[in-house]
């Protein structure tokens, strides 16, 4: 069994290319806000934990979303591997991730960043607002903001992966065919 990250910020593509890759390489896809809106929706212990600080504008520590994704890697070990996305988001998680996954006995492959100009993004995820029904998708000041939290919290990973020898950073530009191409051929040199 193998685990892969996507990588990358805001509206950069992770969920779209993730649904390409899942059926590619038969991985699960983890997706931590998906992760979070099921146990939400569903009232698990977790969900419930989780939306007393989402309820009071507080981050969800990391103990409680690490809990989370180790039930989902629990319930899927079925699949050649996972695919995360959206996690880990602090050296913090990607330190806890490497912790959960050695105690499965899955094997971390890489990082996969897709990279892409802020303002292509910015455009990007404005675009998909019109559809989504997100109100951050539509303010262009939050998205903005988004950004500003990815570089401060977030970015500091490429560093951490890169030194683990674990970082391969992708083109996100052009179209879904060419970057699914791009990541299928970097994916293949990992697994």
């Amino acid at each position: 069994m193998i685990a892969i990250v996507l990588f990358g910020k805001p509206g950069a593509g992770k969920g779209t290319q993730a649904e390409f890759l899942k059926g590619k390489y038969n991985l699960t896809h983890i997706s931590t806000g998906d992760v979070f809106r099921y146990n939400i929706k569903n009232g698990t212990d977790l969900g419930t934990q989780a939306k007393a600080f989402i309820d009071k504008g507080q981050l969800v520590p990391d103990s409680i979303t690490i809990n989370m994704l180790a039930d989902e890697v629990a319930k899927n070990m079925d699949k050649a591997g996972f695919l995360f996305d959206g996690f880990p988001r602090t050296i913090a998680q990607a330190e806890a991730l490497e912790k959960l996954l050695t105690e499965k006995g899955i094997k971390f492959v890489g990082t996969v960043g897709l990279e892409a100009d802020d303002e292509v993004l910015v455009a990007r995820i404005l675009e998909r607002g019109k559809t989504s029904g997100r109100a951050d998708d539509q303010d262009e000041e939050k998205i903005r903001n988004r950004y500003r939290e990815y570089n401060e919290n977030t970015a500091p990973l490429i560093k951490f992966y890169e030194d683990r020898g674990v970082f391969t950073a992708v083109n996100g530009i052009g179209s879904i065919e060419e970057i699914t191409g791009r990541l299928s051929n970097v994916i293949d040199t990992l697994i």
